[in-house]
């Protein structure tokens, strides 16, 4: 039964973590976004953008008394706040049209008063009475130029227009020898900023939006049943063949490792054995009190989960304690056992309850070596109603029969999130081993499935983690290499003793 969030506080803390742990494990992503962000900031400002050149002229404006219109203001000198206000009455006036064009015409550049205004920029220093007058152009010697002329006629200008004060030059302009704009560094600070941004984002949206299966506290979270076994991640293939999930004729097959042979029975590696191994107590355990044959079924939400592989390699780690194990594959529409174990499809499951063959007939072996060989009944021939034929009467009445002749007899189901054929042969069973895969389950999903397992009564058993990645700090995944050799080296030479 699905269980759901038990509280806001400890979703909250979970996301948290994950967030945490995803920024962690791309963080030199996130770094190298960032270079490049910085590179490309510095590259468009030195291509792309004109640099442009400041040359600044400084008034002082003197206002001991002055006379606007028949009205006269006296002014103390010491009064910051007039100063401003007069400063502020004088960029109104050096921004006007007549003055602007008074300033082209004395200097001669062909600029209209609209380009002149976007040139110049005036402003009171620290509000004293220190008027500055900056003029940006990407030409040096016409910003120089513009100021001089501004320096020439705006004194006069303001003479003319408010009586009783004056505006004289503290500092004339001088060509400017390096462009001040734009700002190399700050643009490149800029770039590198939006690339970290921008990566951090990207990851944390993309945290947000992946609703996969990423560790094992997710199962726990989404129900209730517990983790019978964390199966290690076996595969160095590409995405397009996970070990064996994919067409064997499709996928390539690296010399020494990661072949389809390498991922069944005793050819995997001791990691991954111990977890069979594992897995096979847990379900003895299930049924400790029962000396009955039991009839377990393996299904997953999703397919290529790895559901046919754990039943396989489930079946070989049964067999190696002289149990007499069978393997039903039930997927008729997508049948893979027969490919693993590169033993004949037809005929098979398809074919007895069609009544077409004998049981005696479809029954293959897994292999030639006694000590951990199996039972095999293979999908056979797909027929067009694989729903009808797994709920008859004689898929039940075949159950029956093989129940007096095997110690475990392991149905690989289809995955529930896709068909519904294998909820009507899990009632039949006596428990329910479901699969799910790291980084690739669907939350929703495997949740829509606990439930409608849930819902039709099922002994849900509990749950396959399957290709767990190695997680923990720097001293937990160290400890775990270290214990791991040591016990694969007391195996070895164990082995090494015995042949000598």
């Amino acid at each position: 039964m699905y269980r759901g969030p038990q509280n806001d506080n400890q979703e909250l803390q979970i996301n948290l973590q994950q967030l945490i742990s995803a920024v962690y494990q791309r963080i030199w992503l996130i770094a190298a976004v960032a270079v490049v962000g910085a590179l490309l900031g510095f590259w468009i400002s030195r291509t792309f953008i004109t640099p442009k050149y400041e040359a600044t002229a400084l008034f002082y404006v003197d206002n001991s008394s002055v006379t606007v219109g028949d009205s006269s203001i006296k002014v103390d000198a010491g009064d910051l706040s007039a100063a401003k206000h007069l400063v502020d009455s004088y960029i109104v006036i050096l921004e006007s049209r007549e003055t602007l064009l008074q300033v082209a015409e004395y200097t001669g550049v062909d600029l209209s008063h609209r380009e002149l205004q976007d040139m110049i920029s005036a402003n009171a220093v620290n509000g004293t009475e220190i008027f500055q007058v900056t003029v940006r152009s990407p030409s040096r010697y016409q910003a120089d130029r513009i100021a001089d002329g501004i320096a020439g006629i705006f004194p006069e200008r303001i003479s003319e227009l408010i009586e009783g004060t004056s505006c004289k030059v503290v500092e004339r302009a001088v060509v400017p020898a390096s462009p001040s704009y734009p700002i190399h560094l700050l643009n490149c600070f800029i770039g590198f900023v939006i690339g970290l941004f921008g990566a951090l984002f990207w990851v944390i949206g993309e945290e947000f939006l992946d609703v996969t299966i990423r560790e094992e506290g997710d199962i726990v979270w989404l129900c209730r049943h517990p983790i019978l076994a964390a199966i290690p991640d076996m595969t160095t293939v590409s995405k397009g063949g996970y070990y064996g999930y994919a067409d064997a004729a499709n996928s390539k097959k690296p010399e020494k490792s990661g072949t389809q042979q390498d991922f069944l029975g005793q050819n995997m590696s001791f990691a991954a054995t111990e977890a069979y191994k594992l897995l096979r107590t847990k379900l003895q355990f299930s049924f400790a009190d029962d000396a009955r044959c039991h009839v377990v079924c393996v299904s997953s939400a999703m397919a290529g989960e790895g559901k046919s592989l754990s039943v396989l390699n489930l079946a070989y780690s049964l067999a190696q304690l002289d149990q007499r194990v069978l393997v039903v594959d039930c997927d008729m529409r997508r049948p893979t056992t027969a490919a693993k174990l590169k033993i004949k499809k037809s005929p098979g499951l398809s074919n007895y309850l069609t009544g077409q063959s004998e049981l005696e007939e479809v029954v293959q072996r897994s292999g030639q070596r006694m000590s951990d060989t199996f039972d095999v009944i293979t999908a056979g021939r797909n027929p067009p109603n694989p729903v009808e034929l797994l709920s008859s009467f004689r898929m039940k009445e075949l159950l029956d029969i093989l129940r007096k002749k095997y110690d475990y007899i392991l149905l690989d189901l289809p995955p529930v999130g896709e068909v519904s054929d294998a909820l009507t042969v899990a009632n039949w069973a006596d428990g329910v081993l479901l699969v799910a895969r790291q980084n690739y389950c669907n939350r929703n999903v495997f949740s829509a499935m606990v439930q409608q397992f849930s819902y039709m009564g099922s002994n849900v058993l509990g749950i396959v983690y399957n290709c767990s990645t190695e997680g923990g700090g720097i001293y937990t995944r160290r400890y775990h290499r270290r214990y791991r050799r040591g016990y694969e080296g007391y195996y070895a030479s164990d082995d090494k003793k015995k042949r000598t």
